[in-house]
């Protein structure tokens, strides 16, 4: 009699153990929403009409970055072409055009003041972990960084880089992914490590890459959109 009343004690805490468990799994994770707006606010930019938030295909594999800053899948309705990659520099994005109407978006880190700069230009070279060889401008600057750097964690290129036609500048992954969403550079485009792997891999050379300037004003074919009020810029749809 002793031993069936043990037996039924076990048994029954283990259903309870086995339903406590399954209660758990029916209770949804929870995760910050990703948003299409930084928190002070979107700033006029010509990319703007071609748009909109798509909340229903996001990605966020950096779940410690700001929600704004997560790669994530927008709609797009612009003429450039899929695999065109789009530089929007005042509000650090970057855009890579997909078929289908949609487009990959990245937070970027953007030129500091003075070193920001727009125009088309196109991938001639891709590499992985790469070697960092500061040009003679940025030495003559700051005479005190290394004329080498091999490539890997510690190097400020990061995991990939991408470099844009015969200038100086690239487009690159970094060792300092707090730097993300702001302007710090000397003109160059840096992503987070995974969101630049993630970009590399989507990629090719030859790609067109456009870079829009600070201001609204169009460029390379893409019209700059009337002025914003403070209310549209907070609606969940940029038209």
């Amino acid at each position: 009699m002793a031993r069936s009343a043990k037996l039924s004690l076990v048994i029954g805490a283990v259903g309870s153990l086995v339903l406590g468990i399954a209660g758990l799994a029916t209770v949804p994770a929870k995760a910050d929403p990703l948003s299409l707006f930084a928190p002070d606010g979107y700033r006029s930019s010509s990319i703007d009409r071609y748009i909109r938030d798509d909340r229903v295909d996001t990605v966020a594999p950096r779940a410690s970055a700001p929600a704004h800053l997560r790669r994530q899948v927008v709609s797009y309705a612009g003429s450039e072409a899929p695999g065109t990659i789009i530089i929007d520099t005042p509000n650090t994005y970057l855009y890579l055009v997909m078929p289908g109407g949609k487009a990959m978006r990245y937070g970027i880190g953007v030129g500091r003041e003075g070193f920001t700069w727009s125009g088309v230009e196109h991938i001639t070279r891709m590499a992985e972990w790469p070697d960092w060889h500061p040009p003679a401008e940025m030495i003559a600057r700051q005479p005190y960084l290394p004329r080498f750097m091999a490539g890997g964690p510690s190097n400020p290129l990061g995991a990939r880089a991408m470099y844009l036609g015969s200038s100086v500048y690239r487009i690159h992954g970094t060792n300092a992914p707090d730097t993300i969403g702001q302007r710090v550079s000397s003109g160059c485009i840096r992503l987070a490590n995974e969101d630049v792997i993630d970009l590399y891999g989507r990629v090719r050379t030859g790609a067109k890459v456009v870079v829009l300037p600070m201001s609204s004003r169009g460029v390379a074919g893409i019209s700059a959109p009337a002025a914003r009020t403070a209310d549209t810029r907070a609606g969940a749809r940029i038209n």
